[in-house]
């Protein structure tokens, strides 16, 4: 229960972080690429309102176009690279200035300006160029090119750094939830631990007086033969007896420092012997019982734990089946796993929380599950559920359609 406990914590704990890390290092970068997108389109939208023409092109004694700018805007448009091209109406490029883009060829500039015409936008990109297209004066299309390639590489960089940020980031801290989570959930073992003890400590304690009861009871049964209130009180201390006795084993069986006394047995014998005789008191009591099992099932675990479990669930599908209902018994194999499936008709069918509660000590599902109607404490769900959890299975309880329960366990199978 703890060491589940503690992987949902470690899984809680990890899915939180990692999600945190990952939308952190999605806002940067998309911060990040709107910004430099931002001023790339501000740049293109300032050298297109100029036609494309860097100051140093303009005539002498002329008012340079970006003078009204702000020095922001001025150094962003000095540092930029750029190229004016016209696509005229007869499919001609011409180059109409590309001082501030002299790495690329004549050549490169005409296929730039051809792509950008064959994507029929005004404005978009073109591999690691943005551009911008107007209407010329002389007939044809303008295009402006701005070579965005620094500003890309930076974004690709930080994209890059920040991925494998998030990644160690993410590794750190599993490892250090990982090593601290058990300290993180140490009030709880503590808690507990407590409880555990306090249960065998109780359980021992009262052993004492129901001792001392039963033997005065005794005595008083000698003096005062058939008297009903001794015989109830009799009765009362043997189910205080048996209560703390499965309190006792549930408590150390849940105990993690406590081995079992793992072997290898055949389950098929030790399926029909523990259920044989739940089959006649079925009878007895007007339902039908079935059992069956696959030859060859093995299992590795405490034969006498397992036969305690097989006893429990033959004893609540026999005690909770109605009049004239039917319980199956089955096992089979299913991949590495065997599966122990325990069925039987109910009066009423059982919601999917009450099935989930089933293993919950002295949890009751429906009146017909009382203690009036049945004997039980209703805690030997809960002690079946420890021992196939001790044995590295499961105990899971569902309805088969609205008339049969079916509580299905599955424990790892030996290898043959």
């Amino acid at each position: 229960m703890i060491e589940k406990l503690r992987k949902r914590f470690i899984c809680i704990a990890l899915i939180a972080l990692t999600a945190s890390m990952i939308l952190v290092t999605v806002v940067i970068n998309v911060v990040n690429w709107a910004d430099v997108r931002s001023e790339l389109e501000q740049t293109l939208s300032i050298l297109s309102e100029t036609g494309g023409i860097p100051p140093e092109a303009e005539g002498n004694g002329s008012v340079p176009r970006w003078a009204d700018r702000s020095r922001h805007q001025r150094n962003m448009l000095n540092e930029s690279r750029f190229f004016t091209g016209v696509l005229g109406e007869d499919g001609a490029v011409h180059v109409l200035n590309r001082t501030r883009e002299d790495s690329a060829t004549e050549e490169e500039v005409t296929q730039l300006i051809t792509r950008a015409a064959e994507t029929g936008s005004v404005s978009g990109s073109v591999g690691d160029y943005f551009f911008r297209a107007a209407r010329d004066a002389r007939g044809g299309t303008r295009y402006v090119f701005l070579n965005a390639e620094t500003r890309l590489s930076s974004v690709r960089r930080l994209i890059l750094f920040s991925v494998i940020a998030c990644a160690a980031g993410i590794l750190l801290a599993m490892i250090a939830v990982i090593r601290y989570s058990r300290k993180a959930i140490e009030p709880i073992l503590k808690n507990e631990k407590q409880q555990k003890q306090f249960i065998t400590d109780a359980s021992h304690e009262l052993k004492t007086p129901l001792t001392v009861i039963s033997a005065n009871m005794d005595v008083l049964s000698q003096d005062v033969p058939d008297n009903p209130w001794v015989l109830s009180t009799r009765k009362q201390v043997a189910n205080m007896r048996r209560l703390t006795d499965e309190l006792v084993y549930l408590s150390r069986l849940e105990e993690n420092d406590r081995p079992l006394e793992m072997k290898t047995f055949s389950l098929r014998p030790v399926l029909e012997d523990v259920a044989e005789p739940f089959a006649a008191m079925a009878e007895f009591q007007g339902r039908r019982m079935e059992i069956s099992a696959e030859d060859g099932l093995s299992l590795t675990g405490d034969e006498d734990a397992v036969r305690r479990m097989i006893s429990t669930l033959c004893d609540n599908a026999v005690k909770y089946s109605p009049e004239e209902g039917s319980i199956r018994v089955e096992a089979k194999a299913d991949g590495r796993h065997v599966l122990l499936r325990f069925s039987n008709t109910v009066e009423k069918a059982l919601t999917r929380e009450q099935c989930e509660r089933l293993f919950q000590r002295f949890y009751r599902a429906d009146e017909s599950r009382s203690k009036e109607k049945k004997s039980g404490f209703g805690i030997g769900l809960s002690i079946a559920a420890a021992v196939a959890e001790k044995h590295g299975g499961t105990l899971t309880a569902a309805m088969d359609g609205d008339t049969r329960l079916v509580i299905t366990c599955r424990l790892p199978r030996s290898a043959a």
